[in-house]
């Protein structure tokens, strides 16, 4: 069983209103609900603050905190987007009733209650301002304070704004690109660690800067989205590369467009192509595949294909 609590919330009682929060809950909820061929993904429980009638007390985001991480569950993913707050003693999660920030939702409590959730994961993501300071030692800025199965993915780091473009949360839209396939692997899944890649290589050196920690053995798919390459495909591996390092030779009888082209032949260059397409695989003395087919050259796999043979060799997909 997989939980997401998004809580977005731009309806501020006594500071400044926010304008963008409660779209990117709702983006954020409409990605993580269905994987992307449709099957459920996230069982999602979304609040919002738009106005005084549902403004978003203190209480009422701690206690949905403290449910989310209530259950022995697979995995429990809490989003928030909002103002946040930092001091001395450590940062908050402001709810529509903050009137300092100092009187929100400390963070502190909210990782001591992800820190002792029987959850087997728990992912924790924040768009809000100084949100990098989540999960740090009070006592040690420096170390972070994570039992096993805890993520962590922020806007900012503790110093810096959240910033929003176009009435959205830069950091969000990233989020959302990412989950919608951008940081998909070649098996379709797309895990916290390269939602990460995807928005730390989206934004430049001068801007916000999103801070991910983590203490877990191996990463949990967020997502599944259509791999852009097929298992069946990937499976034949160990079959055209039986050994590292092997290069595979080529003929005429390979390319489908020569005067004598093998069925058999033609149709394993089919899947050496697709290989070819999504860098698993480069021809050896030739500019394409078609080239080293009709010279009689050779393929062979790149360092990340020599991964993905190992994984097929060792039934690890």
């Amino acid at each position: 069983m997989r939980k997401a609590l998004i809580i977005g919330v731009d309806y501020y009682q006594y500071i400044s209103g926010l304008h963008g929060c409660v779209n990117d809950a709702h983006s954020v909820k409409s990605v993580l609900e269905r994987n992307s061929d449709g099957t459920v993904n996230f069982g999602v429980k979304i609040l919002t603050g738009t106005g005084s009638d549902d403004a978003i007390t203190r209480t009422q985001l701690k206690e949905a905190v403290r449910e989310l991480f209530a259950d022995q569950i697979e995995t429990a993913l809490l989003y928030f987007a909002g103002h946040g707050y930092i001091e001395t003693t450590g940062g908050y999660l402001c709810a529509s009733d903050c009137k300092a920030g100092d009187d929100g939702l400390a963070l502190a409590e909210v990782m001591t209650l992800a820190n002792r959730s029987p959850a087997r994961n728990r992912i924790v993501v924040l768009d809000s301002c100084h949100s990098g300071c989540a999960g740090n030692d009070l006592s040690n800025q420096k170390h972070a304070d994570l039992s096993e199965g805890i993520t962590i993915l922020t806007a900012s780091t503790a110093e810096q704004y959240a910033s929003e473009k176009n009435g959205a949360g830069v950091f969000t839209n990233l989020f959302v690109d990412a989950l919608s396939g951008a940081a998909g692997n070649l098996v379709g899944d797309v895990t916290p660690g390269s939602v990460y890649a995807h928005i730390d290589q989206s934004l430049g050196p001068w801007q916000q800067r999103p801070v991910f920690k983590t203490n877990v053995k191996s990463f949990v798919s967020l997502r599944k989205v259509q791999a852009p390459i097929s298992l069946a495909d990937l499976h034949r591996f160990t079959e055209l590369f039986p050994t590292p390092g092997f290069e595979f030779p080529l003929d005429p009888t390979y390319e489908p467009e020569s005067d004598c082209p093998n069925p058999s032949n033609t149709e394993k260059f089919a899947v050496l192509q697709k290989y070819n397409r999504v860098n698993l695989l480069v021809p050896v003395g030739a500019p394409h595949m078609y080239h080293a087919a009709m010279e009689s050259k050779s393929c062979k796999l790149t360092v990340l294909g020599e991964h993905y043979r190992r994984l097929v060799e060792g039934e690890c997909i």
